[in-house]
C-alpha cells in the first residue's frame, strides 16, 4: 500500500508506535475508498451524458470539477483527523522525571479532563479482554476516581454498557 495521506520521511515513519502506523493505515484506505468513489462517479456521469449526447459539453467538466472539490474536502478532514490522533498519541511518549506517562503507573496530570477519560478508557479497553473483568477491576481503581474526577461515573457506564 503506497502512504500519501501524509508526508513522512522513512526515519519519521520508522518512529512510528504500532498504534500510530495502523492510524495512518486506516487513514490511507479511507482515502483511497473516497478516491475511488469519486472515480466511480466521475464514471457513472460519463455514462449518463453520454446516454443524452452531452459528454463534450461544459457541464460534464464543471460537475467532475464538483465531485473533486467534494473528494478533496473529504480528504482534507480525514487528514487532519489523522493529524490530530498522531499529536493526540504523541502526548504518551512525553513524560516527566519518573519516566514516560502511562496510566496507571505515571499518569499525565497536564491533560485535560476529557483527556485523561480517552487515556484510562484505552488503557482499560487495550489491557482487559472481558467486559464484566473490566467493569470490575475499573470499580476497584481508586486511582481513577481522582483522576478523572467527574468522568469517572460516565467511564464506568460506559463500561457498563459492554455488558
Amino acid at each position: 500500500m503506497t502512504i500519501d495521506i501524509i508526508d513522512l520521511t522513512d526515519p519519521e515513519y520508522r518512529d512510528l508506535s504500532s498504534l500510530q502506523l495502523a492510524m495512518v493505515r486506516a487513514a490511507q484506505v479511507k482515502k483511497n475508498e473516497l478516491v475511488a468513489a469519486a472515480e466511480e462517479e466521475k464514471r457513472s456521469l460519463m455514462y449518463l451524458m453520454l446516454s443524452h449526447n452531452t459528454a463534450r459539453s461544459m457541464s460534464r467538466a464543471y460537475e467532475e470539477e464538483q465531485i473533486d472539490a467534494r473528494m478533496n474536502e473529504k480528504i482534507a478532514a480525514v487528514r487532519e483527523d489523522l493529524l490530530y490522533q498522531l499529536s493526540y498519541e504523541a502526548l504518551g511518549s512525553e513524560g516527566n522525571e519518573y519516566g514516560p506517562y502511562r496510566y496507571p503507573q505515571n499518569p499525565d496530570l497536564s491533560l485535560a479532563p476529557a483527556q485523561r477519560f480517552l487515556v484510562v478508557r484505552n488503557y482499560y479497553m487495550e489491557n482487559v479482554s472481558d467486559p464484566k473483568a473490566r467493569l470490575d477491576a475499573y470499580a476497584m481503581d481508586t486511582l481513577a476516581r481522582s483522576y478523572l474526577g467527574e468522568y469517572y461515573q460516565t467511564l464506568y457506564e460506559l463500561l457498563a454498557s459492554y455488558i
